[in-house]
């Protein structure tokens, strides 16, 4: 009756536990080879650890607008502090939302932290200023030739806009075209005709329009700054509208429809940002084409209809004017006729670059401020000593579970060290290729959650640890109680795991700030420790059970019948009833 059982393997068993082995080195040779491809060698550090400074904002609605704090207006406030942040010149900063009210800035080292923290905690500053002259973006020569070309056309051989309604619009509704966002790139720096000199030779001046002061020395300041500015430059853009007030005339910088810089001179500013009631970005029926809608205050009503009624009866490009946000061009729609309430952009808008500009339009009047909650400026040098002791933390946690895993199972803690080098080696990697890949950097809370997680992961060796040993209690020689122990410990192992990972999914979600950093980490080391127990640590632990040290209970092996307080007779039951006659088969 034993024939038809013999070389089955009992339930549980891995018949080739060389394929689990394979597959996971290739994994971490990939993910290592991964790593160098990137360049990135070490996890990106956090500004706790690197230095920098991090500041949490909280926004906040005025009395009647409850509903202003919304992800739409969220998601404008990070694009608005981002440029912000990058107009210091500053590198690797990043600005994004958690949770639904709060704003999170992390600033590298070597950044004015004060100023950096006047930039992102004010209000907006938005304002219609009539543009005097516009040009390529890249610096332009002291006397460039003018531009010939032909009439009516721009330099790329297309139509000009003609400053005339656009047939069909609905009667009454004013509507514009777009000139850095829905509109043919803009002629070079246009120069008035030449005019003599004293000594009669014919000299081209491409002088901007003076400021309204008529200061001579201002104006060619002006003229100087304008031809000197390439707006292909990010500190350059920053610098140009430095210091500047809205009754100043400026240049600027903004970005065509094709992606190109521009560069304009601006006059003073002759309406703000928060004469804007409402604008949006809408689908327009009719004409099947995204167009975006302005709404004025009173106010701002008849302040616009004056700029409009003037900029109407001008040439291009004179007859536009410039929508500047934080002293950056987002937008230059020609005037076609006197606006007052409301307006339209029109043109080659998309769905996207609509709503984009109809956020930023609104931002200006948004009734959203925001309130530091917190602000940690953290030195290079006090950053280092953190990830020091770090370091040494998990190096002493790491080690107390190293001593006793040898202390208690001896020769099976080789299995729950080596487990633990392949853990290390995985979670190392992936948080380098997290770094480039979506902006994770390891801060001081997440170096906390790899230290917990050394705990997390001895837990799963010792629950198959402790179930191989019960069945070796019973009786049973180590091989099939390898096998026989793995469903139970499997079981066991995949059910604290999940606990934990419900426990940081629920945490990285709730929180605010650099606690989602323990929780990514716990939840990340959490699935590593699932894929080493099932790819690394049962298949070396099937192959080391058919070495003699360990199957025949060697003192040193951590299974020694004698000393689990095996029942031999159980043991050898199987081997005494074996059958020694071939006829009792």
């Amino acid at each position: 009756m034993a024939a038809p059982n013999r070389g089955r393997r009992p339930a549980g068993a891995q018949g080739r536990p060389g394929r689990a082995l394979a597959l996971i080195l290739i994994a971490m040779v990939a993910l290592t080879g991964g790593m160098f491809w990137a360049g990135q060698l070490t996890p990106r550090l956090g500004i706790d650890l690197a230095g920098g400074t991090t500041i949490t904002l909280k926004a906040k609605s005025q009395p009647g607008q409850e509903d202003a704090v919304n992800e739409t207006n969220m998601n404008t406030a990070v694009g608005i502090i981002e440029r912000r942040v990058n107009g210091l010149g500053v590198s690797e900063a990043e600005v994004q939302t958690q949770g639904k009210d709060n704003i999170i800035v992390n600033i590298p080292r070597g950044t004015n932290s004060q100023q950096a923290r006047e930039q992102v905690g004010t209000t907006a500053q938005l304002y219609f200023r009539p543009v005097l002259t516009v040009a390529a973006g890249t610096p332009t020569a002291p006397q460039p030739k003018p531009s010939a070309s032909p009439s009516g056309k721009a330099k790329d051989g297309k139509a000009k806009e003609t400053g005339k309604p656009t047939a069909g619009a609905p009667s009454g509704t004013p509507t514009a075209t777009p000139t850095t966002q829905g509109r043919a790139v803009t002629d070079a720096l246009k120069a008035p005709k030449p005019t003599p000199t004293p000594s009669g030779s014919a000299k081209t001046s491409e002088k901007p329009k003076p400021t309204p002061s008529g200061d001579t020395a201002g104006a060619d300041k002006l003229q100087k700054q304008f031809l000197a500015l390439d707006c292909t430059n990010e500190k350059a853009r920053a610098a140009a509208g430095d210091n500047v007030k809205p009754s100043d005339t400026t240049v600027a910088c903004g970005k065509n429809s094709d992606g190109q810089w521009e560069k304009y001179v601006l006059g003073p500013a002759e309406v703000d940002g928060k004469d804007v009631d409402d604008a949006k970005g809408v689908l327009d029926q009719r004409r099947g084409q995204w167009i975006v809608t302005m709404d004025f205050t009173d106010k701002g009503s008849k302040k616009f209809q004056k700029i409009t009624s003037r900029l109407s009866q001008q040439q291009p490009p004179m007859n536009q004017f410039a929508i500047v946000l934080d002293g950056e061009v987002v937008s230059a729609p020609s005037v076609r006729q006197t606006l007052s309430a409301n307006a339209e952009i029109s043109g080659s808008f998309t769905q996207q670059s609509a709503q984009d500009l109809g956020n930023i339009l609104s931002y200006g009047a948004l009734p959203l401020s925001f309130e530091e909650q917190s602000v940690q400026t953290v030195s290079a040098a006090l950053g280092g000593e953190q990830l020091r002791a770090g370091l040494i933390a998990g190096a002493i946690g790491l080690a107390l579970v190293i001593i006793y895993l040898v202390a208690y199972y001896r020769g099976l803690a080789m299995i729950a060290i080596l487990s633990l080098m392949v853990s290390a080696i995985l979670t190392y990697v992936i948080m380098a290729l997290l770094g480039p890949g979506i902006g994770f950097a390891l801060n001081l809370p997440a170096v906390c959650g790899a230290i917990v997680a050394i705990g997390i992961t001895a837990d799963s060796f010792i629950v198959y640890f402790e179930r191989i040993r019960d069945e070796i209690r019973e009786g049973r020689t180590l091989r099939p109680a390898v096998e026989r122990a793995w469903p139970r410990a499997r079981r066991t192992i995949l059910v604290s795991d999940f606990v934990s990972f419900l426990a940081a999914a629920v945490l990285f979600i709730v929180t605010v700030g650099k606690v989602q950093g323990f929780a990514f980490t716990l939840g990340l080391t959490t699935v590593l420790d699932v894929v080493v127990v099932f790819l690394f640590t049962k298949p070396v632990m099937t192959l080391l059970a058919r070495k003699k040290f360990f199957a025949d209970g060697h003192p040193w092996s951590g299974l020694d019948p004698k000393r689990l307080g095996a029942k031999p007779p159980l043991r050898r039951s199987r081997r005494a009833s074996a059958p020694t006659d071939p006829k009792e088969a």
